[in-house]
């Protein structure tokens, strides 16, 4: 297996310290020197994974309190809030030097029969058919070397490939008022099918671009050493069944930014057109003085 996805496979397995205690190595990227919020989201729905049986999650609602120290371990404490007929529900707190970091709470329940509906997917080029990311980024400097970069091609346990980007040269206004991406993702290789492993490896890569689409505008403007960034929230819907190794299409977008904080949906739809899931979040894009 590609060793970057191992990796993070093994990180998102978590060391039992008790009945509801449990420990996550917190190293950070490879391309940063802090904890990656969607590793924290991902270890934490790994705990609450671990008290429950034969429920599988369907959404999950966290807070990011402070930044992560990426030379400690994070403990994960979980508190069985309660087991009902239908639905459990089960609260995480994530734990650095006696200090709390992090909280999640997040909801199961097992699959019933009823209504099947959701919105159509959007119409993109396969995936096959767009570039890498790192081929888009390149593209973006060669078209506007002057300009800011909006993103930085990172090393990553997913394959990531653009369907549709603005262009930092031609994009116009109307577009920087209602920013939106869509990026196919899909992890680099075939892993086992564990559905816990495969939820925890989404929530993982959900935590990817929302902030860049909320800060779209800006970071088509700022060089990204002069901004902030920081997750504040997060929320996900897990809807359908779901593979973290087969493509889906992350379709972005933002519908307000002030007082130094942006907001971003996102929807992510299975190659064959199903909605699997759903995010939010908002967070922190202030241009450093």
């Amino acid at each position: 297996m590609n060793p970057l996805l191992a990796d993070v496979i093994n990180v998102l397995k978590l060391k039992r310290l008790g009945a509801d205690r449990f420990e996550g190595d917190s190293r950070p990227g490879a391309a940063m020197r802090r904890v990656f919020g969607g590793l924290v989201l991902g270890q934490a729905l790994s705990a609450a994974y671990q008290t429950i049986e034969n429920r599988p999650v369907h959404s999950l609602h966290a807070y990011f309190l402070k930044g992560g120290d990426p030379d400690h371990p994070i403990v994960y404490e979980v508190d069985r809030s309660r087991d009902g007929g239908s639905f459990s529900n089960r609260r995480v707190v994530a734990l650095q030097h006696g200090e709390q970091i992090f909280h999640l709470s997040a909801s199961f329940h097992a699959p019933e029969a009823a209504i099947d509906r959701h919105v159509p997917m959007p119409e993109v080029a396969p995936p096959e058919e767009v570039p890498t990311f790192a081929e888009m980024v390149a593209e973006m400097k060669r078209t506007a070397p002057d300009r800011p970069t909006p993103f930085l091609d990172h090393t990553r346990p997913f394959e990531l490939r653009p369907a549709y980007m603005p262009d930092p040269e031609t994009a116009s206004q109307d577009v920087l008022q209602q920013p939106h991406m869509k990026i196919w993702l899909k992890t680099l290789e075939e892993i086992p099918d564990d559905p816990v492993l495969h939820h925890t490896l989404l929530a993982y890569a959900s935590d990817y671009y929302l902030l860049g689409a909320a800060g779209l505008d800006t970071r088509f403007q700022v060089d990204l050493g002069k901004l902030q960034l920081a997750s504040i929230d997060h929320a996900m819907w897990f809807h359908r069944p779901v593979r973290a190794d087969e493509w889906i299409l992350y379709v972005l977008d933002s519908p307000s930014a002030s007082s130094s904080t942006g907001l971003a949906f996102g929807k992510m739809f299975s190659r064959d057109g199903r909605l699997v899931a759903s995010t939010a979040q908002e967070g922190l894009i202030r241009r450093r003085p």
